[in-house]
């Protein structure tokens, strides 16, 4: 082994064997059981960054435990076609050539889309590859293969012939530059600082009028009533009366509904039933016409009169200042409200009426809401639950029609001659009702999740029964971040049950958000993203996953600070330190039998908390205390494994004579093995690196088996030598403190009614004597004089001042600092004393100066009280 971990040199090579045998290979077995993950696949346009890091990270734990524990683990890989974020790339690279969809076509254009597949798609696994992520790459799959997008067609015809599918005229979520509709999840609200403008509209004979409170004036011009709560005293009278549309003289009836919020603005509300998903529901409910005053590029439209050609801000501000001219403007005042963006480009989305694809929701999510109440299916933590209640109890129905050509084509086919509508698995080229030929597909593809939803089942072989969904469905975990719960983790749910009778998984492990080490959230606008391909360069794949994984807690964000990777880097290499010793220092092998009689109390404790550590660390696992697992294991590591158990075993192993000698050595390699077991499925590589280098009875950690508990547990030693290393620690604390020299070897009493601990006494003069570096230590009831005393759980210990300090040196630097602070006191005397000092200063400088004083003259009192002890030990 080199003396320092290099993970630049072994990475790359052990990925590349690991591969090579096949490890990673979930072969069916029917005498083990099954453990499966689906990886929440990335986008093709995507590259690592950290979430990915995170997110895969837990995934590769969880696997790994899973597989070393006997399980036949199967992790399936896979990427997403992304639909919306890939035609949006290939769009903006065509523009660089001044190119446009339009201009080259659907077939031209899917052609680049390919080619942007094969380029970037397998970007983002290499990249995983480098993170050590152990998926399946035999079983690698994307939302677009042709098994995936025969279960895509499979699922779309059977909810159309349930009647869960349908094609209608509802109000949608437009977004004018992605030029496609987009589904509620896909709305991000922010809140933005606006206007509400308080517009009159007059009856025809201008015998009354009534004032309306409005955020968008733009689309006033496609009213068709205006509303009022049936309950309103101010204008029961009004009901069933008209007033004239401002701008566009047409009179429209004003009608009760109470959906009308009576205390909002002035009480009277526009219905705008093309543009607002309320107004749509109020129209419906009355029998109301929309018209559509918006085009899908964010334009006013033919129906919008004078104002039509122009952009729809440009339009407001137009309609603002002829309502103010037209003196109908009542007031403008400032207002703050959510507005909803597009998630992909963030333009504001147009609520537009239109003709689409929806999915029937309520009677999905019946049945998906159920198997969570049951507790068939778990949210780690427990909390998100109500998310996902929240988001499926008051779910609407789907739009899953986008305006794009880059994803699963609608499986719907049009005849031009009789407009029959069929929906088909295969391609349709004759018309069912009048045999025409004049046959077209429907142009629309399928939101991205609609295929990603089907990915637990799809991925493994569905629509066809392979032996593969047989054996591995349903999967066990599924690992993700909290912000998709209903945009893919509900969608997941409710077509499994409906499609598999049968939930996707068995918990959904829920994730933070990785943030910069101020806690904010990492993007290119603040520019503070970290890029984990430069950290894994730099540091290695192991500190990387280390540090994303101690110390989190399910569902909680994590801060992201480069020192912990350097102490993590750091981590590695003291690892790789202690089994160099621990290699240099063997002459057994794995076959080696200990006389366990030759023991010391030693070997005892440390083989006893080697089954505390795996018990726990296993335990956690279970549980998914993942970042509580990886603490205890760099504490044990680090600190007793490496700091006291190979320091204390020092002695009897550099004695070849020593009858426990190979005892010693037999304990070494047991716990150097066992957390380099525990430690693996965390950090995979160096673990790897050093079990080869190691005498080793398995083939590769990869395929060893987890470790198990050996019934060790001496409580009488782990009791003692926690009390030595207590004894040793305060030993070092103090040398620290009083800057002692290492050539000073003080001699230590201890006074205790311990028992356990005077039986040990010749334990003192092996371990306390070398490690705390001391001349002997001593049991006895006399206390000496001059003397600092150290307070321990099990006694006390003494050490003579004389014997720690140079009586010499310390006077002479306790003489230095008597004459340094009678200076500061005379100084802070005479200023205080000084009338113009304490009349002109600022009030804050005199009580400082005064504070000053006080502190100097207690200083001054200890260092005259330590040099007259000082001077009577001559």
């Amino acid at each position: 082994m080199q003396k320092v971990y290099n993970p630049q040199e072994v990475e790359d090579r052990l990925y590349k064997m690991w591969l090579e045998k096949k490890y990673f290979h979930a072969k069916i077995d029917y005498s083990k059981k099954p453990f499966t993950i689906v990886i929440p696949p990335p986008n093709i346009t995507g590259q690592l960054h950290m979430g990915h890091a995170l997110n895969n990270t837990i995934q590769d734990i969880l696997i790994r435990f899973k597989r070393m524990q006997g399980y036949c683990a199967l992790w399936v890989p896979g990427t997403d076609h992304a639909s919306i974020a890939t035609e949006a790339k290939i769009v903006e690279k065509m523009k660089e050539e001044g190119l446009t969809k339009e201009m080259i076509g659907r077939e031209k254009f899917l052609e680049r889309a390919w080619e942007w597949k094969r380029v970037y798609g397998g970007r983002i696994i290499e990249q995983l590859k480098k993170l050590g992520a152990s998926c399946d790459w035999d079983r690698e799959r994307f939302t677009m293969d042709e098994g995936l997008s025969n279960a895509v067609k499979e699922v779309f015809v059977r909810l159309y012939e349930k009647g869960l599918i349908y094609k209608g005229e509802r109000m949608i979520n437009w977004c004018p530059t992605c030029k496609t509709t987009i589904s509620d999840a896909e709305v991000e609200y922010e809140e933005k600082k606006g206007k509400l403008w308080h517009i009159k509209y007059p009856a025809k004979d201008n015998s009354f009028f009534v004032v309306v409170a409005t955020t968008r004036p733009e689309t006033m011009l496609g009213d068709t009533a205006v509303a009022v709560n049936p309950n309103d005293e101010r204008y029961k009278h009004l009901i069933g009366k008209t007033v004239v549309l401002p701008l566009v003289n047409r009179e429209i009836p004003i009608i009760a509904d109470e959906y009308v919020d009576m205390e909002f603005g002035t009480g009277v509300v526009k219905i705008t039933p093309a543009h607002d998903p309320n107004d749509f529901e109020i129209g419906q409910r009355h029998n109301l016409p929309m018209i559509q005053v918006i085009d899908t590029k964010g334009y006013m439209n033919e129906n919008a009169g004078k104002y039509a050609g122009q952009d729809r801000y440009e339009a407001r501000k137009n309609i603002v200042n002829d309502l103010k001219e037209l003196g109908l403007l009542v007031k403008e005042e400032d207002y703050t409200h959510n507005v909803g963006h597009c998630y992909r480009c963030s333009t504001v989305i147009e609520p537009l009426v239109s003709k689409q694809w929806f999915v029937k929701m309520k009677p999905l999510a019946e049945p998906a809401i159920r198997v969570v109440k049951e507790g068939k299916i778990k949210f780690i933590p427990e909390r998100f639950e109500k998310i996902y209640f929240n988001w499926m109890e008051n779910i609407k129905d789907w739009c899953i029609s986008r305006q794009l050509w880059w994803g699963h084509r609608i499986p719907a086919y049009y005849c031009k001659d009789c407009d029959n509508m069929m929906v088909s698995r295969e391609e349709v080229k004759v018309c069912s009702k009048c045999g025409s030929t004049n046959v077209y597909q429907d142009e629309d593809t399928l939101d991205t999740w609609f295929s990603s939803a089907l990915w637990p089942f799809s991925t493994l072989g569905w629509p066809e029964e392979t032996e593969d969904l047989k054996y591995f469905y349903p999967t066990d975990v599924l690992v993700t971040a909290y912000d998709i719960i209903f945009f893919w983790v509900a969608r997941m749910i409710f077509s499994a049950v409906e499609h598999m009778g049968k939930e996707p998984f068995k918990y959904v492990l829920i994730h933070g958000i990785v943030r910069d080490a101020q806690g904010r959230k990492m993007s290119k606008s603040l520019g503070n993203g970290i890029d984990p391909l430069e950290i894994i360069e730099k540091y290695g794949a192991d500190a990387l996953r280390f540090t994303l994984v101690t110390g989190i807690s399910p569902g909680n964000d994590t801060r992201f600070h480069m020192e912990k990777v350097e102490a993590n880097r750091n981590f590695a290499n003291k690892i790789w330190n202690a089994a160099r010793f621990v290699i240099m220092n063997l002459d057994i092998d794995t076959n080696y039998k200990p006389d366990e009689s030759k023991f010391t109390f030693n070997e005892r404790w440390i083989l006893s908390r080697l089954d505390t550590l795996i018990k726990e660390v296993t335990e956690n696992l279970e549980k998914f205390e993942i970042g509580i697992a990886a603490q205890k294991l760099y504490d044990f590591i680090w600190d007793e494994f490496c700091d006291w158990y190979i320091e204390m075993s020092k002695p009897i192993l550099y004695n070849k004579e020593a009858e426990n000698n190979k005892e010693v050595q037999y304990v070494l390699l047991t716990v150097l093995t066992n957390v380099l077991k525990l430690l693996h499925p965390f950090m995979p590589f160096v673990t790897e690196e050093i079990y080869l280098n190691l005498p080793h009875s398995e083939e590769s950690l990869v395929i060893s088996k987890w470790p198990e508990p050996m019934g060790y547990n001496y409580v009488e030693d782990i009791s003692v030598v926690e009390k030595l290393i207590e004894l040793i620690r305060s030993i070092r604390n103090l040398r620290v403190e009083k800057n002692i020299p290492a050539n000073i070897k003080p001699k230590v009493y201890i006074k205790t009614d311990d028992n356990s601990m005077i039986q040990q006494k010749q334990l003192w003069e092996i371990y306390v004597k070398k490690l705390a570096n001391i001349e002997e230590v001593v049991a006895s009831e006399d206390i000496p004089e001059d003397s600092v005393s150290l307070v321990l759980s099990w006694g006390v210990a003494y050490i003579k001042l004389k014997e720690i300090i140079d009586i010499e040196m310390e006077l002479k630097r306790l003489t230095e600092e008597r004459e340094r602070l009678l200076k500061e006191v005379e100084r802070s005397e005479n200023l205080l004393g000084n009338q113009n000092f304490l009349q002109k200063a600022p009030q804050k400088v005199v009580n400082e100066e005064k504070e000053k004083y006080e502190k100097y003259k207690q200083m001054l009192k200890s260092v005259e009280d330590q040099l007259e002890r000082i001077k009577s030990l001559r």
